[in-house]
């Protein structure tokens, strides 16, 4: 028979993990809707040919010169398919690529002008949610900059968590 811990003992723990779950479970929520937000906005001004993970692959590419590596290791793009969707962004006209100078196995891209006006776009967007948020007292309680705050720890752990494991 497995014996059961009284509940002052047990519980502080279970909360906690079950805390943890559901934030997890927000934040993977949080993403999709966001995808959501962005292939609305680009349904509400006819604009078919992007999806919202490409678009988000140029707004978060912004002014740099990077190559996919680098879009994958700054955080700047999640998933696995970064080759891909850039070569769909070439092939669109929404990014410009080029061979390094100092490896020509690396490419180098950054935005076109017509990149540029999507990244306006999302930005756009992005800035009006802002401002709602505002205006609602939604991003006052906790403050925004304690919850930043407490991602960038998690994020921290998570990838010390990766470096151990290889």
């Amino acid at each position: 028979m497995n014996a059961v811990l009284p509940r002052s003992d047990h519980r502080p723990q279970a909360d906690m993990v079950d805390s943890y779950f559901q934030c997890l479970q927000m934040l993977e929520r949080l993403h999709r809707l966001m995808l959501d937000l962005i292939k609305d906005d680009f349904e509400r001004v006819g604009r078919a040919d992007l999806t919202p993970v490409q678009a988000l692959l140029l707004y978060n590419l912004g002014a740099a010169e990077v190559s996919a590596g680098e879009l994958r290791s700054r955080g700047m793009y999640q998933g696995s398919n970064v080759s891909y969707n850039l070569k769909k962004l070439v092939g669109m006209g929404y990014v410009h690529h080029e061979r390094s100078d100092q490896d020509r196995r690396s490419v180098r891209v950054r935005l076109s002008d017509t990149g540029q006006a999507v990244r306006d776009q999302i930005g756009q967007l992005f800035a009006r949610h802002a401002d709602d948020l505002v205006a609602s007292g939604i991003l006052d309680d906790p403050p925004l900059e304690e919850v930043n705050r407490q991602w960038r720890r998690i994020e921290r752990y998570w990838n010390e968590q990766i470096r151990y494991i290889y």
